[in-house]
């Protein structure tokens, strides 16, 4: 493969496809926390990102080294990542039921961001087989550019979900709950047929 205007194309185009479920994860995020900051924000499309950026990369990698193992771990990616996503969302659906008092804040802390990166990233492994032929430079040039993609959209996804998080407040915990689990849901589905 050469650097050519095809290689950024498909670059963004794979960003905005792995991106997806990242930003369905962030409007959940947004609904869930409304009045979320600037800062935060960042440091969630930021992590969406990263792991969008670090999982093709581990792909590459593994074709170019440890291909035979990884084919074998391959077929548990939807199965880890609808457990994660049933876990992440049903915490949230049940907060959502339970109506926690108006004034405690619930917030989306590192370990479920961690948990969420990993659930919505780990079907990007795969991709390490898509851009199996660049090399290393090319590969890592993906990577980066699929992060920016990621995060525009994460960041998008944030906005949207605060936004009506604000006017569904009392219903926001449950709506997020229900998305994540769609989310997980599908990812499974999608990764077993």
């Amino acid at each position: 493969m050469n650097w050519n205007l095809l290689f950024f194309i498909n670059s963004v185009l794979l960003g905005v496809g792995l991106a997806m479920d990242a930003f369905c994860v962030s409007l959940a995020d947004g609904l869930h926390e409304p009045g979320m900051g600037k800062t935060k924000r960042c440091k969630i499309a930021g992590t969406f990102a990263g792991f969008q950026a670090i999982m093709p990369i581990i792909g590459w990698f593994c074709v170019h080294t440890i291909s035979r193992y990884f084919r074998i771990f391959e077929k548990f990616v939807p199965w880890i990542a609808l457990l994660l996503l049933l876990i992440i969302g049903g915490e949230m659906l049940l907060d959502g039921i339970r109506k926690e008092p108006e004034n405690t804040v619930s917030d989306t802390g590192s370990k479920t961001l961690v948990l969420q990166g990993i659930a919505t990233s780990i079907d990007a492994l795969s991709v390490g087989f898509t851009i199996a032929q660049y090399n290393a430079v090319m590969a890592v040039t993906s990577a980066a550019i699929i992060a920016v993609v990621t995060f525009i959209i994460c960041i998008a996804g944030l906005l949207i979900g605060r936004k009506f998080g604000t006017r569904l407040s009392d219903k926001a915990n449950i709506l997020g709950g229900i998305l994540l689990i769609f989310i997980g849901i599908e990812i499974f589905i999608k990764g077993i047929f």
